[in-house]
């Protein structure tokens, strides 16, 4: 079974009813005097960043790899299918990343929608497996080729894909130093990593570079970092440090999505936390 976007909203909105305010460290939250209903198209702000986007976003990379992920491999027009699915719906951000190969497809399937009415990522993969060729260009040359495939003059988020070394933000330097470049050009509007162990979501929280965070987060810790606590405890203090943090795995990479008791707990865990200011869902139907 597949998780529709209709299952995911219409679960999650069910499951939460009201969801609390407040940034709990655990997975049992207390009670707060204030409360506001769970709305999946609500915008919010993405820390410091200046960007607003819906609090719910679609993720291109269900099982991305080698420029393709599930959402791609279903063909042309049933991804826009579920892009206009999402536009009717008022979900505004839309994650891509060369690794799913899913840059020609958003560009097709929102090529009648207004640039400034959608939020849009892109991640660059520096890792040496993962993509056909074995070159890894800098990362002006790289997102020289992403406005092209997405035929878009820029880009709100530029992340550097899966770090998972304790020192990345030392290795990566000169693509960040490059990434600065692009941003004061105005190519890209933010940038960012998407971090895949907890000592590199940790370097990702204090460095000031850091813009936007792509975390995994669930109250399960499946397809995770760490412990929910001690991932939680890492983005409580990138969001004291202004960073904006999107949330990703809240389906524990499709592990919850034929529980609706698992789903739900974990979208009303996730969207307790406000130190998570959106997330996205890898949706690959529309019911």
């Amino acid at each position: 079974m597949t998780l529709g976007r209709r299952q995911f909203i219409k679960g999650s909105v069910a499951g939460i009813g009201t969801a609390l305010l407040g940034c709990h460290s655990d997975s049992t939250h207390a009670p707060s005097k204030q409360s506001w209903h769970f709305v999946p198209d609500e915008v919010v702000p993405l820390g410091n960043t200046g960007l607003k986007t819906s609090r719910v976003g679609f993720g291109t990379g269900m099982r991305g790899f080698n420029r393709q992920s599930n959402q791609t491999r279903s063909g042309q027009e049933h991804f826009t299918a579920l892009i206009r699915s999402c536009l009717d719906h008022g979900i505004r951000l839309f994650d891509s990343a060369d690794l799913y190969g899913s840059h020609t497809f958003l560009a097709n399937a929102l090529q009648d929608v207004r640039r400034e009415e959608y939020c849009l990522v892109s991640k660059i993969w520096y890792m040496p497996r993962g993509l056909p060729e074995p070159e890894r260009p800098d990362a002006n040359v790289v997102v020289e080729r992403f406005l092209k495939e997405l035929r878009t003059d820029y880009i709100d988020i530029l992340q550097i894909h899966c770090m998972s070394a304790p020192d990345w933000t030392e290795r990566m330097q000169d693509q960040m130093a490059l990434l600065d470049t692009l941003k004061q050009k105005g190519l890209i509007r933010t940038h960012g990593v998407s971090c895949h162990s907890l000592r590199a979501l940790n370097a990702a929280a204090e460095d000031p570079w850091v813009d936007c965070i792509h975390t995994r987060i669930n109250p399960y810790g499946q397809a995770m970092d760490d412990t929910p606590d001690n991932v939680v405890a890492v983005l409580q203090k990138a969001h004291a440090n202004g960073k904006g943090i999107i949330g990703m795995k809240l389906i524990g990479e499709g592990r919850f999505r034929d529980s609706d008791e698992q789903r739900n707990r974990s979208i009303d865990y996730v969207f307790n936390l406000r130190c998570v200011n959106a997330a996205v869902v890898g949706f690959e139907t529309t019911d």
